[in-house]
């Protein structure tokens, strides 16, 4: 799994397949993680949100606007999961291009998102992303030996819908702090369990051992 800012895709080029026209990078319109769990309703298989999105389904309320919509699928789920949108067509996203994918095989192992774009509309929708970790345990797709029983790292709110757990989100943030991360934690904070403080001060020490937000957590 891979959280990036969409920004840093400007210079992807598109490379359509079938006659299919790409739709500008700049033209998201997403779906809420409602529109997303009501698209999905009936599909038998995990899925979970992430990003900005998951930490206001854990707030409860929605504490910022979202340029997109992040979820994440196991690889071997994922053609399931494009069959059900049947309204999207996919593009696999990588550091050069956005190239049309049908999902008629497994998914590459360096495969890891693919944005959905509304045919009918000529919008983005969502941004699938692929997990590698275990049924058992969740694994941090920057350094796979960053793992945590998955019921830890998959929650659900009220309504039902699964999103990553919120020290995990703030562990993807922390690499890059960007303004719209530093707000992320600043709501977060005053939230955060003792028991997720605890964790994400340790992966942050880990990981980032200089880290700013370390002593806020301590």
């Amino acid at each position: 799994m891979r959280l990036i800012d969409t920004a840093q895709l400007i210079p992807l080029k598109f490379q359509p397949v079938n006659q299919m026209t790409p739709f500008d990078l700049a033209a998201w319109e997403p779906w809420t993680p409602t529109i997303l769990a009501e698209r999905l309703q009936g599909l038998a298989c995990e899925w979970y949100v992430v990003g900005g999105w998951a930490l206001d389904l854990w707030h409860g309320q929605q504490t910022r606007s979202h340029h997109d919509l992040e979820f994440v699928v196991a690889p071997q789920d994922a053609c399931r999961v494009a069959a059900h949108l049947t309204e999207l067509a996919f593009f696999a996203s990588s550091k050069s291009c956005l190239t049309h994918c049908a999902f008629d095989g497994p998914v590459e192992d360096d495969a890891w998102q693919f944005w959905g774009g509304d045919v009918k509309h000529g919008v983005w929708r969502v941004d699938m992303m692929m997990e590698r970790g275990t049924p058992q345990d969740w694994h941090y797709k920057r350094d796979p030996s960053v793992q945590q029983p998955r019921h830890d790292a998959i929650r659900t709110n009220d309504d039902g819908i699964a999103y990553l757990a919120p020290a995990n989100i703030l562990l993807f943030k922390a690499k890059h702090c960007r303004p719209k991360d530093e707000l992320d934690f600043a709501n977060a904070l005053p939230n955060l369990s003792s028991k997720d403080k605890q964790t994400l001060c340790g992966w942050l020490q880990k990981l980032h051992p200089e880290h700013k937000w370390i002593p806020a957590l301590r």
